[in-house]
């Protein structure tokens, strides 16, 4: 092994990048003396909107809360069917299992591991699905025109889960602009991250964003008096607000700057046994750089014998995890999802990364 781990990502590095315009903002929340709900969180609030091409943007405590309380806001509860993928991790079916709501979990395209449209519009001919969670897997930004011809056929919601997407863009169109509400994360290692847990709503709906903004502190319509049931305490703090405030100017550089890993990747690895990814253009914004094999493990080890690092982005699908409601399915066949659970491998992919660690990851795959 090197004496010099290439990792799958590095915040120290991001640290010593952002931090003489991060510090001084971490100073001002300190000298104003207030924490939650002040200006930082107004101003990012406003800042980020205006970034995705949104009228609304409502901070709250993490990507999670952010779905369940988008979901909660466009009225999903008890019962009610939601069609979602099954590869992304199980945060869609988290927040959804909370509501009580019922998953139909649709199968994915083989070739861009989103949600397959033939299979969507499959689930949603069956009826009852009020509706869609489109998940931007990975960093890339679904066709969200086609997905909304499908879904307003058949008179269903759509929300954008935007956790891994941000800044990418179709057609001149942000993620988080082309759906009913979309649902951020601003987790440390995103491609927009804070100092801790956050997350944010984004909508162009008036009477969505009112109810998201009321749901995220208890249900209040003013203090102490709760109006809608299913509130909560999540609210993004001003320190964090006021992280994301300053390094927000920065994201479509580091966003090009994974670009650009990637064409380097694409370049430089000639594998036969290694297939990549396809886009890299704007729609793309590579919080994950994932390569599919039939021989994962036996790359895993072999990336770690050269001191690099990997990751698996997901091994267990949703509707195979134990802590869904009744267990193990052992009906429902997803098998495009089943196979790439088994075969996708996370390579290092950051801004922060060099073109020598990129040509490393490269030459090591080859030699494998």
């Amino acid at each position: 092994m090197t004496s010099s781990m290439i990792t799958m990502n590095d915040l120290g590095r991001h640290w010593h990048g952002s931090r003489a315009y991060v510090e001084p903002a971490i100073h001002r929340v300190l000298a104003r003396a207030w924490y939650v709900l002040g200006e930082e969180c107004r101003s990012f609030e406003a800042e980020f909107a205006d970034f995705c091409g949104a009228r609304h943007c409502i901070g709250v405590g993490n990507g999670t809360d952010a779905l369940e309380l988008a979901l909660r806001a466009l009225g999903i509860g008890r019962g009610d069917r939601v069609a979602t993928v099954a590869n992304a991790g199980y945060y869609a079916s988290a927040a959804l299992f909370q509501l009580d709501a019922v998953p139909v979990y649709v199968d994915v395209d083989r070739s861009t591991r989103l949600m397959d449209l033939e299979r969507l519009q499959e689930a949603l001919q069956l009826g009852d699905v009020k509706c869609v969670i489109v998940t931007h897997l990975y960093g890339l930004l679904h066709d969200m025109r086609a997905v909304r011809t499908i879904a307003d056929k058949y008179g269903a919601r759509v929300l954008e889960d935007c956790a891994q997407a941000h800044g990418a863009e179709r057609g001149g169109v942000r993620a988080g602009a082309a759906s009913d509400v979309a649902a951020f994360s601003f987790y440390p290692t995103k491609n927009l991250g804070a100092l801790g847990d956050g997350g944010a709503i984004v909508t162009s709906d008036d009477v969505v964003g009112d109810r998201a903004r009321k749901l995220r502190q208890y249900g209040w319509t003013k203090k102490y008096e709760n109006e809608i049931p299913g509130g909560r305490n999540s609210r993004l703090d001003e320190l964090q607000a006021a992280v994301l405030r300053a390094k927000l100017p920065m994201l479509p550089a580091w966003n090009a700057r994974r670009r650009a890993i990637a064409q380097r990747y694409t370049d430089l690895i000639v594998n036969d046994r290694v297939v990549m990814p396809g886009s890299i253009g704007p729609e793309h914004v590579f919080h994950l750089f994932v390569v599919e094999t039939d021989e994962r493990e036996s790359l895993r080890a072999h990336l770690m014998a050269r001191g690099i690092g990997s990751e698996v982005h997901y091994p267990i699908p949703d509707h195979r995890q134990r802590a869904a409601p009744g267990g193990l399915s052992s009906t429902l066949q997803l098998p495009v999802t089943e196979r790439l659970c088994g075969r996708v491998l996370s390579l290092p992919c950051y801004p922060e990364m060099t073109d020598e660690e990129a040509c490393a990851v490269a030459t090591a795959v080859n030699d494998w």
